[in-house]
């Protein structure tokens, strides 16, 4: 879809989407307009609500070094029924991930 949309204005919707359908990624130009002008789904709202939620939880000070295990735990206790899965999936999404402790030095060889 964001092809087309890049192309759409040189080339028109129709045009592109015949020479993709010969080139074997068959899309007709009523999908197109179908998923252009769809609602979001419940996922995708629910996901901008959650990122605010995260992005605010990470201004506390300690919050922003947590990974998802422990954030999902304080996004919990703050009253946010949220999937640990989703916590991970949207940290993912954007870029964002806890610190990783340093391996203590090996001192001896046994």
């Amino acid at each position: 879809m964001a092809f087309i949309d890049d192309h759409k204005d040189r080339f028109g919707v129709e045009p592109i989407c015949r020479v993709l359908s010969e080139h074997g990624c068959k899309i007709a130009p009523s999908t197109y307009y179908d998923n252009r002008n769809r609602q979001p789904s419940k996922k995708e709202l629910r996901d901008v609500e959650l990122i605010a939620v995260i992005e605010k939880a990470r201004e506390v000070r300690f919050v922003r070094l947590f990974g998802a295990g422990k954030l999902w735990l304080h996004l919990r206790s703050s009253g946010h029924e949220v999937a640990r899965c989703t916590v991970e999936r949207l940290m993912a999404q954007m870029g964002i991930s806890g610190v990783v402790r340093g391996k203590k030095p090996r001192t001896t060889i046994a």
